[in-house]
């Protein structure tokens, strides 16, 4: 059993990973993600229970944004956020595009809000007239 023991030492599950670095508040939410798809573990599609060592990469998708991130270390348990970012290394060209993606977004139009009330009269008529078979 000792051996197991240092095995684990040197790899993590990855859903533990991911929840220990903070990526997803709970493991089941960890897990959907890389059932999902949204996790790729060295370019590749994997399952949750994957071991993760040190120098691998990850691909996080997080609707809209996207991490390229290194790993650096493995936890056993969760620690606050400041220990939690020693765990991995984001790649440079991947902040850049998340702060890009994060502006354009921001500056983007919130476009015409349309108020919530029941459609009055006229409303109704555009509604029964676009509706309608002919």
């Amino acid at each position: 059993m000792k051996q197991k023991d240092q095995g684990d030492n040197q790899s993590q599950r990855l859903d533990k990973w991911l929840w220990a670095a903070r990526f997803y508040k709970t493991r089941s939410l960890a897990v959907e993600a890389v059932n999902g798809g949204k996790v790729h573990l060295n370019g590749q599609r994997c399952k949750p229970s994957r071991t993760i060592k040190p120098d691998d990469q990850l691909t996080l998708s997080k609707v809209p944004y996207e991490f390229h991130i290194t790993v650096l270390g493995l936890a056993k348990q969760r620690r606050p956020a400041s220990e939690a970012q020693l765990l991995y290394q984001e790649s440079a060209d991947s902040i850049d595009k998340r702060a890009l993606l994060h502006q354009q977004i921001k500056d983007q139009p919130l476009g015409y809000r349309h108020h919530t009330g029941r459609p009055n009269k006229r409303d109704r008529r555009h509604i029964i007239k676009f509706t309608r078979k002919t």
